[in-house]
């Protein structure tokens, strides 16, 4: 008797605590929204934080569910995550890359949820993409339309500054519409980052326009869209998933490949292991280099935001691919 008794305190006793933490938490996170008045928003990963942060400004409080240095693709979402969902005024998000963050979203009841991956037109890639053999195709074509089903589908939109900045529109508003009283600044913001997109645009375009290759080989494929809006052709060792592991045929036929068309250099990346892009450029006497997917910003990375590391990338396909 005096066991069960123990018992029963002790779980009554964790009930009280958890709900009197619960009531805490939430006086706690109200009183700190009337104090700042900030617009709470929760970003899946880096490229979606960097949009709320340069657009929300001063108006907006960020966190993201991915911890600087962690891999994106496999995150899981812990329950104190779950709990910042519930608590948040907005989420961001890109469909398809973080099947958990996706479903965590889905089950939440925030009232504004931005899927990026519904705001420009998106693209089926395999290990090979760009160059003749694939036509870029343009926003409206059938199954790449705003709205259409994005099953399977590329979901590295980011590195593509164009498709980049129609994300960035699309967040504009969505920030607008979720928080009014702020709307001319978000506008403002909004216009802002796209004109530097557009920079950024401008210069990958001049200075990629005349190298000696147009062929480069990355770990995973994440660079199909930068590779077709440019006129390049990626050639990547494992696909879209960036822990694949290649098949020996892959591996020969890169190899045949890179010395065909005069390949110099293997890329990787930094959040990923290095060994099989060591590997295949030692076998094929090749140089290695970063080039950085900016699925997150860290110590390694060159540059302390996106526009910066993405002018990182440009000098690094310069250098690759032989700028004339």
């Amino acid at each position: 008797m005096n066991v069960r008794r123990r018992l029963i305190s002790t779980a009554a006793l964790a009930s009280a605590t958890a709900l009197g933490l619960t009531a805490l938490t939430a006086c706690s996170t109200s009183a700190a929204d009337d104090k700042d008045g900030k617009l709470d928003v929760v970003a899946s990963f880096y490229p979606m934080q960097y949009l709320a942060e340069q657009i929300g400004g001063d108006h907006v409080s960020v966190t993201n569910l991915t911890e600087p240095g962690q891999e994106p693709h496999d995150l899981d979402v812990s329950a104190k995550q779950r709990g910042q969902l519930e608590e948040s005024d907005v989420a961001l998000h890109l469909k398809g890359l973080q099947p958990a963050v996706d479903d965590a979203i889905d089950q939440s009841g925030i009232k504004t949820k931005v899927d990026a991956a519904a705001l420009t037109s998106m693209e089926k890639h395999g290990n090979e993409v760009g160059g003749h053999e694939h036509g870029h195709e343009e926003e409206g074509h059938e199954g790449h339309g705003h709205g259409h089903s994005h099953e399977g589908a590329d979901p590295h939109i980011w590195l593509d500054p164009v498709k980049y900045a129609e994300v960035a529109e699309g967040v504009g508003k969505a920030l607008e519409k979720a928080d009014p009283k702020h709307a001319k600044t978000y506008e403002k913001n909004t216009a802002k980052l796209v004109k530097r997109l557009g920079g950024l645009d401008s210069s990958f375009k001049d200075g990629l326009k005349d190298t000696k290759s147009k062929v480069f080989i990355t770990t995973h494929a994440a660079f199909g869209y930068l590779a077709e809006r440019y006129g390049l052709t990626e050639e990547a060792i494992s696909g879209l998933d960036p822990e694949g592991e290649p098949s020996a045929k892959r591996v020969k036929d890169l190899q045949r490949m890179a010395k065909e068309d005069g390949v110099t250099t293997v890329f990787y990346e930094t959040l990923v292991s290095d060994k099989t892009a060591k590997t295949l450029a030692n076998d094929a006497d090749l140089r290695t280099d970063v080039l950085d997917p900016i699925e997150g910003i860290t110590d390694k990375s060159k540059g302390d935001d996106y526009i910066q590391v993405m002018e990182s990338n440009l000098k690094a396909l310069q250098k690759a691919l032989g700028t004339k």
